[in-house]
């Protein structure tokens, strides 16, 4: 049996240890705050203590040709992350989280997956350093890639703990940590309707219409800032009709964490508080990257939480060939959820903006700024600033752009990184029950691609 644990002494943080396959595959959900699915998750561990550092997670490869460099990338970037961070890693522990298709078992998984697993072993082992643990993670099951011991690793694999039976569970639960469902889930809040052709249809119209009608004034320029008012307008009026209708509740599953679904009941119901003329205008006028930027400025107090809401169903109205136009509200639903302490939030929308449009450069800067453990309040004090300025402002008076703003203030905070080695303490409420295999930063980088047709004015950077 592979053990990954040794006792850390800390004053402020609760401590738990992690002994064994079943207890790092239980610990799984709570360390990304979702189930990952299809997923590679690589964590860094640190210390002779195997103190948990940056993790990264990226969609298994469909192709297994593509799997000896996608493992080599992989270790590289988790490593230049932690280096980066201030330590190399002493050693990593890595998950393959898969679901059997039709007809399939678990063991089939575990069995396909295994020459993935050993070019991930020897992908860390040409940078000298040691792979720990390798997990398959499928259809409730485990399986250990470096555990030889059948009595504890059997070949049909070992369940699962219940739910809320675990120790990192109960440790989570004390703490208020959340697991937000699966990965497919916390993707559906964000991704396109998929449900009625008629109703996707309509909303498609509303775009076509909107775009017939506020491209041509915001590409001709003397009507731009008009269009800007009263996008920014529009959307400040729906998110106070959001703000009036308080989201619902998390379920609960018998372990007793909140876990959102699909849509957690809130999504469908604010779904129907916005007309498709109303999200197709907002969409369109988010394109324009003033707009867009000025639109970041509710990131945080009683305007973050409408403005999440607002810009999760705004990506949900970018159907059909407009799916591209998802980047804008993508990227500031991840922003906002990074402001506001949501990192799993924050990763899926960051993730699905870049699948979208890997060039899109506001999402690049985020996304890099979150990976490297950037507290999002440098970014906040450029808006809050930004804003006092604007209001200072002529509407003629060149403004400096907000992506420019973060690429300053990252390019700022990195230097004082290298100057003063220190290391920057990344703004959440509440941070996961520290084990002995303590969590840190994430340093996910994932490079996807797939572009989707689109119509109108193209997504601004």
């Amino acid at each position: 049996m592979n053990k990954h644990s040794e006792p850390t002494r800390s004053a402020d943080a609760q401590q738990v240890t992690l002994r064994s396959p079943a207890e790092l595959a239980d610990a799984l959900p709570f360390l990304m705050g979702f189930h990952p699915s299809d997923s590679v998750v690589l964590v860094a561990l640190h210390g002779d203590e195997g103190r948990f550092g940056g993790r990264l997670r990226l969609g298994i490869p469909r192709s297994p040709r593509e799997w000896e460099p996608v493992s080599v990338q992989l270790a590289a970037c988790l490593v230049e992350g932690s280096e980066r961070r201030g330590s190399r890693p002493e050693g990593i522990v890595a998950f393959l989280c898969q679901d059997p298709g039709d007809g399939a078992t678990g063991r089939g998984v575990r069995d396909r997956l295994q020459p993935l697993a050993q070019l991930i072993r020897t992908g860390f082992g040409r940078l000298d350093i040691p792979v720990h643990e390798v997990l398959c993670i499928s259809d409730g099951r485990f399986w250990s890639y470096c555990c030889p011991d059948t009595r504890c690793c059997p070949p049909e694999g070992t369940p699962l703990a219940l739910p809320g039976t675990s120790v990192m569970a109960a440790a989570s639960a004390y703490a208020g940590i959340q697991v937000r469902g699966s990965l497919r889930e916390m993707e559906a809040r964000l991704e396109p309707w998929h449900g009625s052709a008629e109703r996707a249809a309509k909303q498609e119209q509303a775009l076509d219409e909107a775009a017939g009608a506020l491209v041509p004034r915001i590409l001709g320029g003397g009507n731009r800032e008009q269009v800007g008012v009263s996008t920014l307008r529009a959307a400040r009026d729906l998110m106070d009709r959001l703000a009036q209708a308080a989201p619902a509740p998390p379920r609960r599953e018998e372990g007793g964490w909140g876990i959102e679904g699909a849509d957690g009941g809130t999504d469908a119901a604010d779904d129907r508080l916005i007309a498709d003329e109303e999200a197709a205008a907002v969409i369109i006028g988010l394109q324009d990257r003033e707009t867009r930027d000025r639109a970041a400025q509710w990131m945080e107090g009683p305007d973050a939480e409408p403005a999440l809401r607002l810009w999760r169903a705004l990506a949900r109205r970018c159907v059909g060939s407009y799916a591209e136009h998802a980047v804008a509200p993508l990227t500031l639903a991840g922003w906002v959820a990074w402001s506001s302490g949501d990192e799993p939030t924050a990763r899926v929308a960051l993730g699905l903006a870049l699948r979208l449009d890997p060039t899109y450069t506001f999402a690049q800067l985020l996304h890099q700024a979150f990976n490297e453990g950037l507290d999002p309040e440098t970014l906040r004090r450029c808006m809050r600033g930004e804003r006092v300025a604007a209001g200072r402002q002529q509407p003629c008076q060149v403004r400096q752009s907000t992506a420019k703003q973060t690429k300053k203030s990252m390019r700022k905070s990195m230097r004082k990184r290298v100057v003063r080695k220190a290391t920057i303490k990344k703004a959440t409420p509440r941070t996961v029950p520290s084990p002995r295999l303590r969590p840190g930063p994430p340093a996910t980088r994932g490079r996807a691609t797939g572009r989707s047709g689109q119509r109108g004015t193209k997504s601004g950077k």
